[in-house]
């Protein structure tokens, strides 16, 4: 693979090392891809989580695995981790003496070539050496300090060695590649057309002189100044990978920590900046016409084509988009693409809103089966986990992994339900569909910007399209489908708990609009919507500052969208018959474990075309935050028992519940993820406070508060009763009972547990119940099912309190909580939801077909 044809650090990059430039085998350094064309650069911000560590290259270009220092100590994690930093270390430092080399080849003509600029033959002016030398001596010098001092620490090591400082001061200095990046498209065209027009310095640039690492024995490689040129570029990346591995080996107590988290951090965002700016543009192919064309984007979308779904790799280029599948190769054979249809972008229109063409509906599986796959693949997930660590688990985790490749694979094919529709000149017209409106959008905006310029129609002949066709396997950006199994094992599986946020405002519009956001997080390998602000009305700085409690399944990344409300009936879209509200910019930030899991809130800023949102966020594991703490007040209504509220109200179900069932299905029962979506966090206590002092005005406060708030608060309620509504003594028989196959049995004893609980325990569940049932009765509108309710609803009702949980277990891990007990959890709720009517007088006169004790 050419050096300089980028290839972003996939998860699955097991091959990738730092010592080497990061790429397999650098052979000819020319800067040009095989097809002849050139290539942009592309930086990539993706971590690889466990690259190999290897040390510098052997003479046959292999990568060498760096030898383990003389004797380890056996064991302790500590040494452990610390070992394994120096050896992240020492890969790095080699690296970065690679680094400096290509560096200093570069400096090594700039000198001669300024000095005859003065001259009366100069080969270059004094500003074509500097435009195409921008920046090299300050990052070579920068970079040569740091080698200078990490050096002798390495040499020195023991656990009291602290290298957080170098990192943290090498990421101050990140403005200097900012200049270098801003300049280097320039640089490249300016040594092009002096190449061209002056021989004497074509030879200089074609020939440039690397230093191999001193204890090398092949002493200098032969590198073109293009391909050194983009050296800068591709370092970015590498010491940011570098940076998550050695926080992953260094304890947090440990001085290095916060520097190095600094230094992370500074580095991410100085990358996300950075791509926000450049086109991640590369030239595929050179059209016969001598036209670049370019690859813009891809990735893997769901078609609909002839009534089914198909999962599709689609490549934006600078004049066409095109949709391949994979093609099936024999074992060992290169993969290849097969072409599926393409339109030039001059003839590609986007579904417009008075069509009619709309007579094919989409087919939409039932909520439960996708949950249901959801509970397999986690389920998965937690036996993987276990035959890991088992002696002979290895064949059986293989079997387990393709497995869950498949349902992961079902699960991105049929979960996708947003339409994204386009037409060639001729009307016909293609359906993807889509997870999210932030994938929508960015697809759409990335076409739109160029069908701005003036774009010719293009016909490919059978040999063209071939040619560009072959050219997508080696061009694409995304290389898997993004499923957990393609994932690397070490790789962080993201976070399970709630992530706290505040939507604060935002700042940068032109004009007076109507301005809402949406958060959206990632789970299962796709988005999903999660939370909503209101709408400010008429103002260009919307001030929301609006809390939300979302809850994360594995989750990495956080979405914001901020939409212009559209009030106009007549702009309906025909497809999935919503109005079109307007998405005026979106952004997203990666959910770095490290960085959210302080127990402070943790202000951050997202820019989005021009608009900047503030937000703040903070992030409670599923064990912390799923804590029943039992209460010592006993006036209030939150966090007391049950019995002691229905008693003192004289009432046999709690008002609160009474009151927000009633609300909801007044006015929130057509509301669309209603329980789903999160309700603003200030609202919800203002209830809570409301409810905990009988305040008179509640009646009020209820009829003007947002719906998603009133629901919000009836699920506080359940989850801070001190004990789970269905209790902790029959947590385990109800475990029991939904696990059991013969459904006789398991009719008899789910009645049987019912029967057993206390009277305001069963009044309550039984209303809500049936408040739960009426409000699935309107799924068509509000997309809530029985499976989404009991989704949101079993950990609330049946999670035993913290002295239950803890009893004779020992948790492994987040995920482990969520993989079994949860699902258990929603299955109960579920079997009493699909449950023909029950009665409460029904249920206690009837006599018991056995009797144990619960």
């Amino acid at each position: 693979m050419d050096a300089l044809e980028q290839r972003p650090v996939s998860e699955t990059d097991s091959d990738f090392n730092y010592n080497t430039d990061g790429y397999e085998g650098d052979g000819t350094e020319d800067g040009k891809s095989q097809d002849g064309s050139e290539t942009l650069p592309y930086i990539d911000e993706s971590p690889t989580m466990s690259p190999q560590l290897c040390a510098p290259q052997g003479p046959d270009g292999e990568a060498v695995s760096p030898t383990p220092p003389e004797g380890l100590p056996p064991g302790g994690d500590m040494e452990k981790g610390l070992e394994m930093k120096k050896l992240v270390l020492s890969g790095f430092l080699a690296s970065e003496e690679i680094y400096i080399n290509q560096l200093e080849a570069l400096l090594l003509p700039m000198r001669p070539l300024k000095a005859t600029a003065t001259t009366s033959q100069p080969v270059l002016t004094i500003q074509q050496v500097e435009t195409i030398f921008y920046k090299i001596q300050d990052i070579f010098e920068i970079h040569k300090e740091f080698y200078d001092a990490l050096l002798p620490n390495i040499q020195q090591w023991d656990e009291k060695v602290t290298v957080g400082h170098l990192f943290q001061k090498l990421a101050s200095q990140l403005g200097v590649y900012k200049a270098f990046v801003d300049n280097y498209k320039v640089a490249l065209e300016t040594a092009e057309k002096c190449s061209q027009a002056n021989s004497q310095f074509q030879k200089i640039s074609e020939n440039l002189k690397v230093k191999g690492p001193k204890d090398s024995k092949d002493c200098t490689t032969t590198v073109s100044m293009e391909a050194l040129l983009y050296k800068p570029i591709d370092r970015v990346t590498r010491s940011t990978l570098v940076l998550h591995d050695l926080l992953k080996h260094t304890p947090k107590d440990h001085p290095d920590f916060p520097l190095l988290q600094d230094a992370l951090r500074i580095s991410q965002n100085f990358l996300s900046s950075i791509n926000e700016e450049i086109d991640p543009r590369r030239t595929a192919v050179t059209t016969p016409k001598g036209e670049a064309r370019q690859l813009v984007k891809d990735g893997f979308l769901v078609e609909v084509s002839e009534s089914s779904r198909k999962v599709r790799h689609v490549f934006l280029f600078t004049d066409l988009l095109l949709c391949a599948k994979m093609k099936k190769t024999a074992v060992g054979r290169h993969q290849q693409y097969e072409c599926k249809w393409y339109i030039p972008l001059a003839d590609l229109t986007f579904q417009t809103l008075d069509e009619s063409d709309t007579s094919h509906s989409i087919q939409v599986l039932p909520e439960h089966e996708i949950e249901e796959m959801k509970i397999k693949i986690s389920v998965l997930k937690s036996e993987i986990q276990k035959e890991k660590k088992a002696p002979k688990g290895q064949s059986r985790v293989e079997r387990l992994r393709k497995k869950m490749n498949e349902q992961e694979s079902w699960l991105l094919l049929h979960s996708p339900t947003i339409p994204f529709r386009i037409h060639n000149k001729h009307g016909k017209s293609y359906l993807f569909l889509l997870s999210s409106d932030y994938e929508r959008s960015e697809w759409r905006e990335s076409i739109q910007k160029l069908q701005k310029k003036d774009l010719q129609a293009c016909v490919l002949s059978s040999v063209e399209l071939q040619v560009l066709t072959s050219s997508c396997f080696k061009l694409r950006t995304v290389h898997n489908i993004p499923v957990t199994s393609n994932k690397d094992d070490e790789e962080t599986p993201g976070l399970y708990g709630f992530l706290h946020v505040i939507v604060h405002s935002a700042k940068g519009f032109k004009e007076s609009a109507n301005l809402y956001c949406t958060l959206e997080v990632d789970s299962y390998g796709y988005f999903v919507s999660k939370a909503k602000t209101r709408v400010f009305r008429d103002t260009t700085e919307p001030q929301w500052n609006e809390e939300f409690e979302i809850e994360l399944e594995g989750s990495q990344y956080l979405r914001i969208l901020c939409y212009e409300k559209c009030y106009d009936k007549s702009m309906l879209n025909k497809d999935d018959n919503e109005i079109v509200d307007k998405i005026m910019g979106k952004g997203q930030v990666q959910l770095d474990p490290q960085t959210v899991q302080s127990k402070n809130w943790h202000m951050d800023v997202i820019e989005m075309n021009g608009i900047k949102v503030e937000f703040s966020m903070k992030f409670t594991s599923r064990d912390l935050s799923l804590k029943r703490t039992p209460s010592k007040k006993q006036s209030g209504v939150f966090g007391v028992k049950i019995n002691v509220v229905t008693k003192r109200e004289r009432s046999k179900v709690p008002y609160i519940v009474r009151q927000c069932i009633e609300e909801v299905e007044k006015r929130g029962i057509d509301e669309v993820g209603i329980y789903r979506i999160s309700g603003v966090a200030t609202d919800i206590q203002a209830l809570k406070t409301a409810f905990d002092t009988n305040t008179k005005d509640i009646l009020m406060m209820l009829s003007d508060m947002d719906i998603n708030a009133i629901a919000g608060t009836l699920k506080l309620y359940f989850r801070e009763l001190p004990e789970p509504l269905l209790t902790d003594r029959l947590y385990p028989a109800f475990m029991e009972g939904i696990a059991l196959s013969d459904p006789a049995a398991k009719e008899n004893c789910m009645m049987h547990l019912l029967r057993s609980l206390p009277d305001p325990n069963l009044m309550t569940f039984l209303t809500l119940l049936e408040h739960l049932k009426r409000v699935a009765e309107k799924e068509p509108i509000n997309k809530m099912s029985l499976h989404n309710l009991a989704t949101v609803f079993g950990p609330t009702l049946l999670r035993p309190s913290e002295s239950e949980t803890t009893k004779g277990q020992h948790i492994t891990s987040a995920s482990d909580i969520w993989s079994h007990d949860v699902m258990a959890q929603v299955q109960v709720l579920l079997y009493y939801l699909q449950h023909p009517p029950i009665s409460f007088a029904e249920l206690k006169r009837n006599t018991l077909y056995f009797s144990t004790d619960v």
